[in-house]
């Protein structure tokens, strides 16, 4: 079973319907947790959501709790959030991308995915990841073609995995094949 945390978004939904096309899903708001469907979850996802990671502490103890327990999957505030987790600084972008398209690669041979493919991908975020990065185990995987801003992290170690973008966005080309990759690993 999937348990998705809702952190108050419109796409959430489309999380869900995207994700039960793989596993039986249950989502909740992130203040209304179900400890019992999360002990149960096999897979946690955090879903995108406004604001900032810092404004989610009930979601960072859930993140630390089940850390190398449970495969995880952050989207859009849901990457951010791990990261945030982790030690990463989210700061502003100088742009801000709601609605907008733009074709990402994977850049690193530690990922799940093809070194050096390349995925038109939905975007809806005004934060991002400050670089340079480093924390053990995790990987950036795949990076915006043209703001080289990161897209996405892996650490195959611990299952866990994060997209900036929204994979179930119809934005995202093959958005469903990636979700089904990440969830196979």
């Amino acid at each position: 079973m999937i348990y998705i945390i809702d952190h108050k978004d419109s796409f959430t939904h489309n999380v869900v319907h995207q994700f039960s096309l793989f596993d039986k899903v249950e989502c909740d708001n992130y203040n209304e947790i179900n400890k019992t469907k999360l002990k149960k979850a096999s897979v946690i996802v955090f879903s995108p959501g406004p604001g900032n990671p810092k404004d989610y502490p009930i979601t960072s103890k859930i993140y630390k709790k089940f850390k190398g327990k449970k495969k995880m999957i952050g989207i859009c505030l849901g990457f951010q959030q791990i990261l945030f987790c982790e030690g990463a600084k989210i700061v502003e972008q100088n742009k801000i991308y709601h609605g907008y398209q733009s074709k990402v690669q994977v850049i690193n041979n530690k990922s799940i995915f093809k070194i050096g493919k390349k995925f038109k991908v939905g975007r809806y975020h005004s934060l991002k990841l400050k670089e340079p990065f480093k924390i053990n185990n995790f990987e950036i995987t795949m990076r915006c073609l043209k703001s080289k801003v990161a897209m996405s992290f892996e650490n195959n170690k611990d299952k866990i995995y994060g997209f900036q973008f929204h994979p179930e966005s119809f934005l995202t080309i093959n958005g469903n094949l990636l979700i089904k990759k990440v969830l196979s690993t």
